[in-house]
């Protein structure tokens, strides 16, 4: 019988999505944090040591992946300001490739709907 993923090894699925475009695009990896609730989940450099806090979001589609609480993310822009970081932000959205209203299986196929990494302004208005 097929075993439903956690909302730990979701997050865990959408964070491999995005440590393998961060690897790809240059970044280096300075801290990675895959505990659900636990901000960033990855703190990266550029190759100019610019410093990135990278938020990963999981969640099942039919769920926007791209939306986030706007007023959380306020407050975590200033944390990123006083360390000197710039915010990223990464939404996945996974979902059962067989049917949508059922959970997404381990070793099973699944759908992925992922539009990147989103740069977040954290300059005050």
């Amino acid at each position: 019988m097929s075993k439903p993923l956690t909302k730990q090894e979701l997050h865990n699925l959408a964070m491999n999505h995005v440590g393998k475009d961060l690897e790809k695009r240059g970044f280096e990896f300075i801290a990675i944090n895959s505990k659900l609730k636990k901000h960033p989940q990855f703190v990266c450099i550029d190759k100019k040591n610019k410093y990135f806090f990278v938020i990963v979001r999981a969640v099942l589609l039919p769920e926007n992946p791209n939306n986030y609480d706007v007023v959380w993310m306020e407050s975590f822009k200033k944390h990123a300001r006083d360390n000197n970081a710039q915010v990223l932000y990464a939404g996945v959205g996974l979902a059962n490739a067989k049917n949508e209203k059922l959970p997404v299986y381990l070793n099973e196929e699944y759908l992925i709907e992922y539009n990147g990494i989103q740069i977040l302004e954290t300059n005050l208005n």
